[in-house]
């Protein structure tokens, strides 16, 4: 096992005047340690889509997941999906990203756009083995990853995007490759190459798809450790012990909280110095605080922040309030989605005693609730997660 990771993002934008998307991702973990990313496609669009696609992710990352071999997922999916007697065209078609140990990657497409691979920012003419199974053709590709490859995953809702209105024929693969080329050198998260693909696409619609669009991307990358300290311990006798093990750990280290940052001052025997900016925003201003590398305010901030990653996971509407922003929330934003892998959470259960204040909406259950929340949709980014309480 080396050190690499997967950062896995995906966005979605539904046909005009469907309600639901006829694109489904689907994305399981295997027994054995390796990751299977399924991107379906069903035909047409709405409800019937939706189901077509719906079951091929689900039936084809269950299977491989659990270890069975591809001829037989494939086949199981012509045999559950026929081919339409009007149409002459597939029910769903698919890709599937098949990721071995970080270092090794199964690509298997079947009738989607193919996938982009860019390496060192650059287009990746990757080979391709023609392959017939239960009656469709289907293309496997087996490569070694290395840092900072990325895979970018469509359905044809991507290249079609902008016919007879942008282009006469769409938004041509060339272009696609160039754009995503010139898009990666910023050095985007996952989940924000694929929001800034889709936004296109919905821009070369004029804002009324003509088809279901869904762009998966997968950014190979190292692991990052980031550790975060919110709340001063329930025992004051513990302070030490939790200061020892936060500052002990390996990259970076954020401290959320007033009187938390004034203890890790003290421990460090260093000046903590505060600032009354509030950059244009309703956030508390951050501190600087020498061998920390960020400083902010608690509850406050880290609700924000809440509220930032619940949006990153859905729709990614809020991505540039927290991309180009300085406060507190937006910076922690940046360095929890965008640089770390592994968080560690060191979390006080000590009771603010201003929080005690009936005209405060702010509780020690809220508190708390506001670490569960933001662990769990870190989980969702595929971020490792170990929360630690004192």
């Amino acid at each position: 096992m080396n050190d690499l990771c997967a950062d896995i993002g995906w966005k979605s934008i539904n046909h005009h005047g469907e309600q639901l998307c006829g694109d489904h991702i689907d994305i399981v973990d295997g027994a054995d340690g390796s990751t299977v990313i399924v991107l379906a496609d069903g035909l047409g669009s709405g409800v019937k889509a939706s189901i077509l696609s719906t079951l091929t992710s689900k039936i084809i990352s269950t299977m491989m997941a659990e270890g069975l071999p591809l001829e037989e997922c494939v086949s199981t999916i012509a045999a559950t999906l026929p081919v339409c007697s009007l149409r002459g065209v597939a029910y769903s078609t698919f890709t599937i990203i098949h990721i071995i140990n970080n270092s090794v990657a199964e690509i298997i497409q079947y009738d989607n756009p193919q996938v982009i691979i860019l390496r060192d920012n650059v287009n990746y003419d990757y080979p391709k083995t023609e392959m017939n199974i239960g009656g469709k053709k289907i293309f496997k590709t087996t490569i070694r990853l290395c840092e900072n490859d990325i895979f970018i995953a469509m359905s044809d809702g991507c290249p079609h995007a902008g016919i007879g209105m942008a282009y006469n024929f769409g938004w041509k693969y060339e272009d696609i490759i160039e754009f995503a080329e010139t898009m990666s050198v910023t050095g985007l998260t996952a989940k924000n190459l694929s929001t800034v693909l889709i936004d296109e696409c919905d821009k070369l619609y004029g804002g009324k798809p003509g088809d279901d669009a869904t762009a998966c991307v997968v950014k190979i990358r190292k692991r990052e450790p980031m550790n975060l300290l919110f709340g001063p311990p329930s025992n004051r006798d513990d302070c030490d012990r939790m200061m020892s093990l936060f500052f002990s750990k390996e990259g970076k280290h954020i401290i959320c909280g007033g009187t938390t940052s004034s203890i890790a001052a003290k421990y460090l025997g260093k000046p903590l110095e505060a600032s009354l900016n509030f950059e244009q925003s309703d956030i508390p201003p951050i501190a600087k605080l020498e061998g920390v590398d960020l400083v902010t305010e608690g509850v406050i901030t880290v609700n924000r922040v809440l509220e930032y990653a619940k949006d990153y996971l859905g729709d990614n509407l809020l991505y540039e309030k927290w991309n180009y922003k300085r406060d507190g929330a937006a910076l922690i934003c940046r360095l929890l989605f965008e640089e770390a892998t592994d968080i560690n959470f060191y979390v006080g259960r000590a009771i603010n005693p201003a929080h005690q204040n009936p005209d405060l909406p702010i509780t020690f259950s809220i508190k708390m609730n506001l670490v569960e929340e933001l662990s769990k949709c870190l989980k969702q980014m595929g971020k490792r997660i170990k929360v630690s309480y004192f």
